[in-house]
């Protein structure tokens, strides 16, 4: 478990090099008081573990950058890979108070040890291309290798631009060759019924490909053709926990299945802390927490 006595903590995802699993989380300041507040005080934190049970807390992966910036207000989800040349990029949203945060762009940043990070530019990456998306909501980068080799993908939290005010969250998808310059691309999903699949990621679990995201105090499970989809997300199942959100499959060190997310609310109060491992196993096309 990663609870710290100052600090928040939500949303996660998670890099292994050898047999060390680093976590990097969103944070902020448990004096704020109000837990609404903690989403446009946010940075990355990072820290290290062996077991996905203790963990060493580390410095800070990445802060907000000082203004006049794209990120300067607060940091929010994303994900870790290795890419060529054994260097890491770590994705990221990022919001900035020149607009008040209305806006959600996507950045990254490289490291050659996990540990000190160093933006790729002053710019984003990514903002939302209205042909296909809203502007306000372009979250979450899940960055992969494409399954034939061919390049890189980037799942990511949007919504479908020209729909009604609920109900269009979709998977949106871009795609680069060197993980540096990106394109947009239409949607990997149709809607189906939820507002935000957020923290979206894709995963293999016994040669099935299931989609993961989080929404409406749940993670949901859906089954797909291939880890690109098409998923059926209308047929998606939630793991049944009081308070699990933004829920990720990961491997322990064993190898076994599990998920690892934090406590959301529960009896009115924000938790704000990463769970030990919760076991799952194979339950029809998807998982169930055992």
């Amino acid at each position: 478990m990663l609870k710290l006595a100052d600090d928040w903590v939500w949303d996660s995802w998670l890099a292994t090099d050898g047999g060390d699993h680093h976590l990097f989380f969103l944070y902020a300041a448990r004096a704020l008081l109000d837990p609404q507040r903690r989403h446009l005080q946010a940075a990355i934190g990072h820290a290290t573990s062996r077991d996905l049970r203790a963990w060493e807390r580390r410095p800070d992966a990445l802060v907000r950058a000082e203004p006049p910036a794209w990120d300067d207000m607060s940091l929010w989800t994303g994900s870790v890979i290795q890419g060529p040349g054994e260097r890491w990029h770590l994705f990221y949203t990022g919001l900035t108070g020149a607009d008040d945060g209305a806006v959600q762009r996507i950045g990254s940043a490289v490291s050659d040890d996990l540990e000190t990070w160093t933006r790729t530019g002053a710019t984003p990456l990514l903002e939302a291309d209205p042909r296909f998306y809203e502007a306000e909501t372009w979250r979450d980068p899940f960055v992969m290798r494409d399954p034939g080799g061919d390049g890189w993908h980037m799942l990511i939290t949007a919504r479908a631009a020209g729909r009604g005010p609920t109900g269009h969250g979709v998977i949106g998808h871009a795609r680069s060759s060197d993980l540096l310059a990106w394109e947009t691309l239409p949607p990997l999903s149709e809607p189906g019924g939820f507002d935000e699949l957020e923290v979206a990621h894709t995963v293999l679990v016994d040669d099935e490909p299931l989609l993961v995201f989080s929404c409406d105090n749940q993670v949901w499970v859906a089954p797909g053709e291939s880890l690109l989809g098409p998923w059926s997300v209308e047929d998606a199942v939630a793991l049944e926990h009081p308070s699990l959100y933004a829920g990720r499959l990961v491997q322990g060190p064993g190898g076994e299945w599990c998920v690892l997310g934090f406590r959301d609310f529960e009896d009115g109060a924000f938790v704000g802390e990463i769970t030990d491992p919760l076991p799952v196993a194979r339950e029809g096309r998807g998982v169930r927490l055992r």
